[in-house]
């Protein structure tokens, strides 16, 4: 049995309940999804073809800085305008795409904060137009991060927009508890540590909030996650309080589950397999990557251009003789490509730390 036997689309974007069963598989075989950060069709590329190699479904997200390079870093982002095109632009392309490489792919957006709602209410406007023309939203899921906001602001203010989605069948991510470091202009280096560790009453009160409306969310719980790589010692990952979220759950709502929560692991480069193993036993079923992927995305380029710096200073003329063409060597085709190569080197090793690979 893989993946695709609980699915009804097997390849290109998926929505809906194929959403919840991915998640529900995920989490009764012990794996977890790799969330890759894309802000380029030249990403995209890199993370569907590591999932393709080591078949596996993958998770497409866009930020809100992600979104507004996609449609141009000269378009001015007044009103979030350039942010809500660039995504409905990287969302068409994904969706254009994606069939080709014969995988699952959720579609999701990543990290809306408060002072961000102006762009999730722009990419929900033209996901309730394409749910008319195509009966579904144009994107698998977003991601709400009230997680700066008293808890019962953030609780109620994700309620009312999971009450507007769910009519799509559109999964729908919180956070609650603070994820540390820095990300995409949201800089949380430093808040207090014990706002890095979410407590077991605070995700049942999610949970009883959200469950009320439908099944369709999952929640990033706190437990010591930063963004980017630290140094080791700045602060102590904790995934055990996992398994206590998930307990505490079952208990108040006498589930038959051991997992009733779909959990979300953010700030996951520079952690260790065993801490993602350790996360993934305890219901985690959507890991966030973005710094370790940047990082490898320059590799292909950096090392390109200083082994080639010889034949890409000028269009003519290089070691081989003085009336060479270096046409060959600057075409960003070749270039480009060779940092969507290490990226994908880098995609393929997550998917097989977090046992995702070879299931579909």
């Amino acid at each position: 049995m893989s993946v695709t036997d609980v699915l009804t689309r097997k390849s290109g974007v998926i929505v809906g309940d194929d959403v919840l069963n991915l998640f529900k598989y995920a989490q009764e075989h012990n794996f977890a999804i790799p969330a890759i950060n894309v802000t380029s069709s030249s990403t995209v590329v890199g993370a569907l073809e590591a999932a393709r190699d080591s078949k596996s479904p993958i998770i497409l997200q866009m930020s809100q800085g992600g979104a507004a390079y996609f449609a141009g870093k000269g378009v001015s982002n007044a009103d979030q305008k350039a942010s809500i095109a660039g995504a409905i632009a990287g969302a068409l392309y994904i969706r254009a795409v994606s069939p080709s490489y014969g995988v699952p792919v959720v579609l999701h957006t990543d990290h809306c904060a408060k002072k961000l709602l102006p762009w999730m209410d722009g990419m929900l406007d033209e996901d309730e137009k394409y749910f008319k023309e195509h009966g579904e939203p144009l994107f698998s899921s977003h991601m709400l991060d009230l997680s700066e906001e008293p808890k019962e602001e953030n609780i109620a203010i994700v309620k009312k927009y999971f009450e507007r989605v769910a009519p799509m069948k559109q999964w729908l991510e919180m956070e609650i508890g603070i994820t540390g470091g820095e990300e995409d202009g949201v800089d949380n280096t430093g808040v207090d540590n014990a706002a890095l560790y979410t407590q077991p009453s605070d995700i049942y009160d999610v949970y009883s909030a959200l469950s009320s409306v439908g099944p369709y969310f999952s929640i990033a719980a706190a437990f010591g996650n930063v963004h980017g790589v630290y140094k080791p010692g700045n602060v102590k990952l904790q995934p055990e309080l996992l398994g206590k979220h998930q307990a505490y759950t079952k208990e108040q709502t006498k589930s038959s589950s051991d997992k009733p929560i779909f959990l979300v692991f953010h700030g996951g480069s520079g952690s260790s397999k065993q801490e993602f193993s350790t996360a993934i036993s305890f219901g985690v079923v959507k890991v966030n990557l973005d710094t370790d992927l940047q990082f490898a995305y320059l590799e292909g380029i950096r090392d390109y251009m200083l082994n080639k710096k010889d034949y890409v200073m000028t269009q003519v003329g290089n070691p081989d003789g003085a009336d060479k063409p270096n046409k060959k060597y600057f075409d960003p085709r070749v270039w480009v490509r060779e940092g969507e190569k290490t990226m994908s080197a880098r995609v393929k090793t997550a998917l097989s730390d977090f046992g995702s690979a070879g299931s579909v």
